[in-house]
């Protein structure tokens, strides 16, 4: 009888183990993106190269994560199966000093790599929601969040798996 309890217990274990790994981001390779997806960016962004491509599962929908490049600028798109646009992140060259000046004063010996804007997109309309700084510090990379405005500078959350 523990025998079995055991096999039972085990098989579930495994069972939830793999409902975890599927819910874990799934690099493909940008050629294996859907061409409505691919659709979406060249709408978007006409002539965009997609660098990098991720497959996930977000608030229970398929969700792909695009890295891409135009005309020298970083872009980042999360965009719904069904081709819904709904966040873009753009690199910013040129940021505002509130910004800059914030993260400097948290971490006064971190060297900003990249920021980029993250913005909400709602039927098309895009909304700055804040920055998302990349710096290097300690001989560390570090990402913080900041407020538009400068007025605060949070580490990036630790992204968790959604579970089913």
């Amino acid at each position: 009888m523990n025998s079995i309890s055991t096999l039972i217990g085990t098989g579930v274990i495994g069972i939830s183990l793999m409902a975890f790994a599927a819910d874990e981001p799934k690099k493909i390779s940008p050629k294996e993106v859907p061409q409505n997806i691919v659709r979406t960016v060249n709408e978007r962004l006409p002539g965009a190269e997609i660098t990098s491509a991720e497959k996930e599962t977000e608030g229970g929908n398929v969700v792909y994560d695009l890295e891409m490049t135009q005309k020298g600028i970083k872009y980042e798109m999360d965009i719904k199966e069904d081709g819904t646009l709904f966040e873009i992140e753009k690199e910013v060259k040129n940021p505002p000093a509130a910004v800059t000046k914030a993260v400097k004063q948290k971490y006064p010996d971190g060297q900003i790599k990249i920021v980029m804007e993250v913005n909400k997109v709602e039927a098309k309309k895009e909304t700055p929601q804040h920055f998302e700084v990349t710096f290097m510090t300690g001989g560390k990379e570090k990402e913080v969040i900041v407020a538009l405005d400068g007025s605060s500078v949070k580490e990036e959350p630790a992204e968790t798996p959604e579970k089913k």
